[in-house]
C-alpha cells in the first residue's frame, strides 16, 4: 500500500476515535464533576460552619452580639467565608461583610428554614448584600436541646464555576492532546523512517512552551543524533539563561517591594511595565490591575500625569511636590527620569515617588509651636519689661503704684513660670514615651480620682462648687498613677475655671465596651462644635483673653492627650454652648481589669 493511501486511511479513522473519546469524557464531566465539586464545596462550608460554632455558643449564651458580630468578620477574612449569625426567629447578630443592623432579617431563607426543620440547610442564589452569586450552608447551634441560632457560611458561586470550568478546560486539553497523538501514532506507523524527525519536533514544542529540563535522546543516522545533541545543548543554555532572569527579576522584586518610596516606570507607549506597592498606595490605585494599562488610564491625578508626559519630553530628570486627595490629603514628592535602550534612545519613563506629607505636617506643627510659644511668651515678658519702666521713670516714689505694679509683675512671672513647667511636662512625656521609660503598674482607679479631686478642692471651693465622684471601688488599670491623677486634675481645673459659682462637676469612672472610660463633665457655657477639633492643641483656647485672665497656659489639655498617648489611649469632648462640656479619657482594654 501507498504512503499516502495509509495514511488517508489510518489517520481519519484514527482522529475520529480520538474525538469521539473525547466527546465521551467531556460529557461525563458535565454530569459527574460539577456535582462532585458542589458537594466537596458544601461539605467544606460545613466543616468551616462546625469549627466556628463552639466559638459562637458561649457568646450567644452570654448575649455578648458585638463580640459575636466581630468574631464574623475576623474569622470570615481569616477563611475568606462569608460568616452570617441568625437567630430562631431571622434576626441577623453577626456578619462578616455588613453590619447586623443593616441587613433585613432572614427569617425566609431556604437554607435557613432547612437547618432548623433537619438540621442542614443549603442553598445557592443571587445575594443582595454583596451583589454575586452565593452558596449557602446553614447550621443550627444548640445547646441544651435547645436552638440558640443558625451560624450559615457562605462563598461566591463564582469561585466553583471557575474550578469546574478550569477543570473542563483541562479535560479538553488532555483530550485534544490524546487526540493529537494518537493521530502522530497513526502518521509514525505510516512512516517510521521519520520517527527520530517528529520527536525532535515535539520536544522542539516543549522547548518553546518552556519544558527545558527533559533531555532529547534518539538513535539512528549521525547527523540526527549529532542535531539532538544540539539541541539539548541548546536547552541547557536557555534553562540557565532564564534561571538567571528569573532570580534577578525576583530580587528586583524584592527590592521595589521593600522600598519605602514609591516607584512607577512606564514604556515607550506610556503602559505601565512595573509599579511596587509603596507608589500604589501613594496614587490609590490597585498594583496588580494597573500593570499594562496607560498611565492616563490609572493615575487620576492630572497633575501627576503631566509630570510624567513632561519626562517623556524632556532630557534631564525632573522634580517636583504635588497635593493628591488620594487616601485623604496627601503630599508628594516626585523624581522622574528617562528609561532608556541599548542604544540610548528614549524607551520609557520612571517616577520615584516619596510621600512626605508627614514631613510637611511636623514642619508645620514646629512653626505653629515657635509661633505660639514666642506669642504666650513675649506678652508677660512685654507687661514686665513695661512696668519695670515704668517703676524706674518714677512710679516707684508711690508706695501704692508700686505695689500693684509689683503683684502684676508677680502674677505675669507665674504664668511665666506655668507655661515653662507645662511646656517641660510635655518634653518629658514625649521623651518618656519614645524612650518608654513609664513605669506602669495595677492600681486602683478610685484612690487616684480621690487625689485629684482634693487637689482641685480649694479652687473650687472659692466658687462654691461641688465636686460629685462615681467610681466602683474595684475597677483597677495598669496605668502611671502620677501620670492619670495629673491628667484627671488638668480636666477637673478646667472645668472649675470655665463653670458658674454654685454649680456641678462630675467625675465618673467606668468600663464600657471593654475600655476604661473617666470623664469629667460640667454645667458650664459649653464650647461651640468648630472649636472642638483643636481643644487638645497646644495653645489653642477658644478665648485667649479669658484663659489668661483665668490663669491658663493653653497647654493644660495637650498634656492630658499626651498622657493619654503614653498610655496608648485617647481623649474626646463632647459640649454644646449653654449645656456645658464632657472632657473624656479612654484607656484601651487591654490596661485594666475588673476584680
Amino acid at each position: 500500500m501507498k504512503q499516502s493511501k495509509l495514511i488517508w486511511h489510518i489517520f481519519p479513522a484514527v482522529l475520529l476515535v480520538g474525538i469521539a473519546v473525547l466527546l465521551a469524557v467531556i460529557f461525563y464531566a458535565a454530569r459527574n464533576f460539577n456535582k462532585f465539586y458542589y458537594q466537596q464545596i458544601a461539605n467544606d462550608l460545613e466543616i468551616r460552619a462546625r469549627l466556628i460554632e463552639p466559638q459562637i455558643r458561649p457568646q450567644l449564651i452570654s448575649g455578648d452580639y458585638i463580640s459575636i458580630d466581630k468574631l464574623c468578620k475576623s474569622s470570615g477574612k481569616i477563611s475568606n467565608t462569608r460568616i452570617t449569625i441568625i437567630m430562631p426567629d431571622g434576626l441577623v447578630v453577626g456578619d462578616t461583610d455588613e453590619s447586623p443592623a443593616t441587613i433585613k432579617g432572614h427569617s425566609d431563607r431556604p437554607e435557613f428554614m432547612a437547618a432548623l426543620n433537619s438540621g442542614l440547610g443549603t442553598d445557592i442564589r443571587y445575594s443582595k448584600t454583596v451583589n454575586k452569586n452565593m452558596m449557602y450552608l446553614a447550621l443550627p447551634i444548640r445547646h441544651n436541646d435547645q436552638t440558640l441560632a443558625v451560624v450559615r457560611t457562605s462563598i461566591p458561586v463564582t469561585l466553583i464555576e471557575q474550578q469546574v470550568s478550569d477543570l473542563y478546560q483541562s479535560i479538553v486539553s488532555s483530550g485534544i492532546i490524546i487526540t493529537l497523538c494518537t493521530a502522530g501514532v497513526s502518521l509514525l506507523i505510516a512512516r517510521r523512517i521519520s520517527s527520530p524527525i517528529a520527536q525532535m519536533k515535539e520536544m522542539a514544542q516543549k522547548y518553546a512552551a518552556g519544558n527545558l529540563n527533559e533531555p532529547l535522546t534518539t538513535t539512528g543516522a549521525t547527523e540526527l543524533v549529532e542535531l539532538a545533541k544540539a539541541l539539548n545543548k541548546m536547552a541547557q543554555q536557555l534553562s540557565e539563561r532564564i534561571t538567571t532572569i528569573i532570580e534577578d527579576k525576583k530580587q528586583i522584586q524584592a527590592i521595589l517591594s521593600s522600598m519605602i518610596e514609591g516607584v512607577l516606570a512606564v514604556n515607550g507607549a506610556g503602559n505601565i511595565v512595573s509599579i511596587n506597592s509603596a507608589a500604589a498606595k501613594a496614587l490609590g490605585i490597585d498594583e496588580s490591575s494597573a500593570l499594562g494599562h496607560n498611565f492616563e488610564e490609572v493615575v487620576r491625578n492630572q497633575e501627576i500625569q503631566k509630570f510624567i508626559r513632561s519626562i517623556f519630553e524632556g532630557n534631564r530628570p525632573s522634580e517636583t511636590d504635588i497635593n493628591t486627595a488620594s487616601s485623604g490629603q496627601r503630599i508628594l514628592q516626585l523624581h522622574g527620569t528617562n528609561l532608556t535602550d541599548s542604544k540610548g534612545g528614549k524607551n520609557g519613563a520612571v517616577v520615584v515617588l516619596h510621600d512626605i506629607t508627614r514631613l510637611r505636617r511636623l514642619e508645620d506643627v514646629r512653626r505653629d509651636f515657635v509661633a505660639n510659644v514666642s506669642h504666650e511668651l513675649k506678652t508677660p515678658i512685654t507687661s514686665i519689661k513695661g512696668f519695670i519702666e515704668t517703676l524706674q521713670d518714677g512710679a516707684a516714689d508711690n508706695p501704692e503704684e508700686t505695689a500693684r505694679f509689683l503683684e502684676i509683675i508677680a502674677r505675669h512671672a507665674d504664668r511665666l513660670n506655668a507655661i515653662v513647667d507645662d511646656l517641660l511636662s510635655l518634653s518629658r512625656l514625649e521623651e518618656d514615651s519614645e524612650s518608654r521609660r513609664v513605669f506602669f503598674e495595677m492600681a486602683y482607679i478610685k484612690p487616684i480620682i480621690s487625689s485629684a479631686v482634693e487637689l482641685a478642692a480649694t479652687k473650687a471651693q472659692k466658687k462654691n462648687i461641688s465636686i460629685i465622684m462615681e467610681c466602683d471601688e474595684n475597677i483597677t488599670a495598669k496605668v502611671n498613677s502620677v501620670l492619670i491623677e495629673q491628667a484627671i486634675f488638668n480636666f477637673i481645673d478646667n472645668a472649675i475655671k470655665y463653670s458658674n459659682p454654685e454649680t456641678k462637676i462630675q467625675v465618673k469612672a467606668m468600663l464600657q465596651n471593654d475600655k476604661l472610660d473617666i470623664s469629667v463633665s460640667d454645667t458650664g457655657n459649653g464650647i461651640e462644635e468648630q472649636h472642638l477639633p483643636r481643644l487638645f492643641e497646644r495653645f489653642y483656647v477658644v478665648d485667649k483673653s479669658r484663659s489668661r485672665k483665668l490663669g491658663g497656659t493653653g497647654l493644660g489639655l495637650s498634656i492630658v492627650k499626651h498622657i493619654a498617648l503614653v498610655h496608648g489611649g485617647e481623649v474626646s469632648v463632647v459640649s454644646q454652648p449653654g449645656q456645658g462640656s464632657t472632657f473624656s479619657l479612654c484607656l484601651p482594654a487591654h490596661l485594666h481589669n475588673q476584680k
